[in-house]
């Protein structure tokens, strides 16, 4: 399956592995490299202008942390987010687990990095587009108890449990990624459930 938007991604061994899943341009930022790289960072603001651009990063603090630099570099390019799950784990070619414990986008299998793509939007040029859903916006977060109450964080949590995304995204990055997943209607479906 050949994905249109450029892939980001942190390292080799994860570019490696999204590229046994899909067929797309794979570029790494080499960890916190791509900060001081200002050439690196340049072609990833090109291939973006030119296709657009998906970030996938671990599901760990640096990744989170590369992520957000990213985003604020790239101000002006359409970016979508994909997030892979918190699972627990080494993988194969380390002698230990991260320091949080997490697989990171090299461990996962194929369907875990297609559908991690798929729920942030990629555009599959062997699919027709997926029509955009019904935006949620913060007011729906709020009203439905994901922001602003006393127990938000935890009923965010138990939605990212569900959802079998990361732990560590934050309420707007969960919004982006309900926005490309689900309407409205079944995300008040999934809280009634919950709650």
């Amino acid at each position: 399956m050949r994905v249109r938007e450029t892939i980001v991604c942190e390292g080799r061994y994860d570019k490696n592995t999204i590229l046994q899943a899909v067929d797309a341009t794979v570029v790494e930022t080499k960890g916190f490299g791509v900060f001081s790289d200002t050439e690196r960072l340049e072609l990833i603001r090109r291939l973006g202008e030119k296709n657009g651009l998906i970030i996938l990063t671990d599901p760990d603090g640096a990744g989170f942390l590369i992520r957000a630099r990213l985003k604020s570099r790239l101000n002006g390019i359409a970016i979508k987010e994909a997030y892979v799950p918190d699972i627990l784990g080494k993988e194969r070619r380390k002698a230990s687990p991260s320091k949080e414990g997490k697989l990171g986008v090299e461990g996962m299998e194929k369907s875990v990095i297609i559908e991690a793509l798929r729920r942030a939007g990629a555009t599959f040029d062997d699919e027709e587009k997926r029509e955009k859903l019904c935006e949620i916006t913060k007011i729906d977060l709020y009203e439905l108890g994901l922001t602003g109450a006393r127990d938000s964080a935890d009923r965010r949590a138990a939605i990212l449990r569900s959802l079998h995304l990361p732990e560590r995204m934050t309420a707007n990055a969960l919004m982006d990624v309900l926005n490309a997943i689900m309407t409205k209607d079944e995300l008040s479906e999934l809280t009634r459930r919950l709650f």
